[in-house]
């Protein structure tokens, strides 16, 4: 059952874009267990700061609970969420039910994903399905969207109405890839895009130039809080395609608080991205808290 917060927080997201405003979205991870009250607390201090709240899937192929079900629960406390969808779990049986409940349900935001590898996570024997990816994900929620289902016939109890997103890595390593693949994602059917964590602003203004001006579609760039020098060193050595610059460690690495320095860095990053590109999606593990005086410090305020 819905209760009466989340009409009210229902839209809000594509309303801003639609309007073209500056987006904020941050990312929360959904619990190991079935104790919601931390994720609750963490998305609690986003509410009037992001226009919404991206619940992960399975995100590094890491256990937690169903994004669908955190998504709602957040959905009930009045905070509107971006469920996630990764095709590595689930067939397109199972995803279009997922898209059939989560509508129901009043989740209208969804992040398509490919999905991470089962090899990158904690469960490294289970069986990976990958029957869809992020483009195919996105032309069968425009599918459901249109009232029929993946194998073209109609969804008799009514149409969806999903807001799709995917996500963008403008420092990837092969241009010509991230053109093609980029392209397709439109196609497809994407309203929105959010980036992997960006280091290097001058790739991102450089795609912004190059490839996104092209489409009137947001792009939401990747802000990660970096608690401590080592934090940067681990997510060098673990997360492919990201390169933290040495002079970013080296100030972590001096600061007597590195955590209020990573916080610096951080909306150090908001204001560059700001002038760049449509908005920002703030990452800060188990840190969730710290978002919203990142926020403050880059002179972002509060959200319609």
């Amino acid at each position: 059952m819905q209760d009466t917060h989340s009409t009210s927080a229902l839209n809000n997201f594509r309303k801003a874009v639609e309007a073209g405003d500056f987006l904020v979205t941050a990312e929360v991870a959904p619990p190991k267990g079935g104790n919601v009250t931390h994720t609750i607390e963490m998305a609690a201090t986003l509410k009037g700061r992001v226009h919404a709240v991206n619940i992960t899937d399975g995100s590094r192929a890491v256990l937690g609970m169903s994004s669908l079900a955190a998504s709602v629960i957040l959905l009930q406390h009045g905070i509107e969420p971006i469920c996630q969808v990764a095709c590595r779990d689930r067939n397109r049986i199972g995803i279009q039910a997922d898209l059939m409940g989560a509508h129901a349900l009043g989740i209208r935001n969804i992040l398509a994903l490919t999905g991470d590898p089962v090899k990158a996570g904690d469960h490294r024997e289970a069986k990976a399905v990958f029957d869809l990816e992020a483009v195919r994900l996105l032309q069968l929620i425009r599918k459901m969207n249109q009232g029929i289902d993946f194998n073209n016939k109609n969804l008799n109890d009514g149409a969806l109405d999903l807001f799709a997103g995917a996500a963008v890595d403008p420092q990837s390593a092969s241009w010509s890839g991230l053109e093609t693949r980029f392209e397709k994602k439109i196609e497809a059917g994407a309203q929105f895009f959010q980036s992997q964590l960006i280091t290097d602003f001058e790739r991102l203004e450089k795609f912004m130039d190059k490839i996104a001006s092209g489409y009137n579609k947001p792009i939401l760039a990747g802000i990660f809080l970096l608690k401590s020098a080592k934090n940067a060193q681990f997510i060098n050595r673990m997360v492919p395609g990201v390169n933290i610059p040495e002079h970013i460690i080296d100030r972590l690495a001096k600061a007597k608080q590195p955590l209020e320095e990573g916080m610096n860095i951080a909306a150090e990053q908001v204001q560059i991205a700001r002038s760049l590109c449509q908005g920002v999606h703030l990452m800060a593990v188990k840190k969730e808290d710290a978002i919203a005086p990142i926020l403050d410090l880059a002179g972002v305020g509060k959200v319609s």
